[in-house]
């Protein structure tokens, strides 16, 4: 179904489409840094995140291949340790016992250990992309922090940032920041898309919020800008 899952392709081919718009009206900005740089984390998200959708055939082999010897094992070693009841003293009947039911309890943590130790390195692996996704948006947020739509109305200080862009050019540099951030949690949610993990998911989530909370700011300065140009657009 093509219009039901995102394609990480479509999202590399939108950013990079929004790389050539920034660089063709902000060509020195760091914002274009930015941007590129947000690409080449695109290409890496695109590969982890069918990496981790996919099964890992050799590990999966290797864990079956040790379940088996360890059952093996527990059926020798049941053979060579078996007890006559009508032979065995009390005592050491339930100390029998005993030794069993330890050997029951650490073979089942061990078959968890190993049944669940894909998933486990499969959850690290996009924990760790998502990391970046998020730093990545607090970049994307430092960019457009001093771009205050209100600035020009006071005198500056000594200590004040450049404030060289016309409304025009601001609102442009403002909706790519908001086109960014929102690309951002696209990329995120590849993952939840490919490994549908409950931690995977809260943590899509959290950064989905971060940019919505994010972008949601910057509509704001763009509204303000618009609104003192005579100009109204809804986000």
């Amino acid at each position: 179904m093509p219009y039901r899952t995102l394609d990480p392709a479509e999202i590399l081919k939108t950013l990079q489409l929004l790389q050539q718009r920034i660089g063709e009206r902000f060509p020195d900005s760091g914002l274009a840094g930015v941007c590129n740089e947000l690409i080449v984390i695109a290409r890496v998200t695109e590969w982890r995140s069918r990496s981790v959708g996919r099964p890992n055939l050799l590990l999966r082999i290797l864990i079956y291949a040790a379940i088996a010897g360890g059952i093996g094992a527990v059926v020798m070693v049941s053979h060579v340790l078996k007890l006559k009841v009508g032979e065995a003293d009390v005592i050491g009947f339930f100390q029998g016992l005993e030794a069993a039911i330890n050997i029951v309890v650490l073979a089942g943590a061990a078959l968890f250990f190993l049944v669940t130790i894909e998933d486990r390195i499969k959850r690290r692996r996009a924990l760790s992309g998502l990391h970046e996704l998020r730093s990545i948006a607090h970049v994307i947020d430092m960019h457009q922090l001093t771009k205050d739509p209100g600035a020009g109305r006071g005198p500056a200080t000594a200590s004040s940032p450049t404030r060289d862009m016309s409304p025009f050019q601001l609102t442009r540099y403002l909706d790519y920041c908001a086109e960014m951030l929102a690309l951002t949690g696209k990329l995120a949610a590849l993952y939840a898309q490919n490994l549908p993990d409950t931690v995977i998911i809260d943590s899509v989530n959290e950064i989905e919020a971060l940019t919505g909370s994010l972008g949601l700011k910057i509509w704001q300065k763009i509204a303000i800008l618009e609104n003192d140009s005579g100009k109204v657009r809804a986000p």
